[in-house]
């Protein structure tokens, strides 16, 4: 599912699988190419560091384009998270976070 307001699109899984979920997201990519995004990875009951380093890649290319890739998950190990990767455990967090980059951006950083 795909929730689209002010810049942010939320991109939440819905599948069991976070190989399928990827596969969705790059097809919806073009689309949402110039809007910060916010993947919802809370359904996830054993999500595992394998797991989210299928998002590095993509997470990347975004956050080359000056655009913030963030992930919602619960239960995992931060510290077996590159710092690539942004993991917060709330929808509300991953607000703030970019909130916080953009303003970053702005400033130069």
């Amino acid at each position: 599912m795909t929730d689209r307001t002010n810049g942010i699109s939320v991109l939440t899984q819905e599948k069991p699988s976070t190989e399928v979920f990827l596969t969705e997201i790059e097809k919806v990519y073009p689309k949402i190419s110039n809007e910060h995004i916010i993947l919802i990875l809370l359904d996830l009951a054993e999500l595992k560091p394998e797991d989210m380093l299928l998002f590095l890649p993509i997470s990347v290319k975004h956050r080359a384009l000056k655009k913030s890739f963030v992930i919602v998950a619960n239960g995992v190990d931060l510290e077996e998270i590159p710092d690539e990767l942004v993991v917060v455990p709330t929808i509300q967090e991953a607000y703030d976070m970019i909130e916080m980059e953009s303003m970053e951006r702005d400033l130069g950083f």
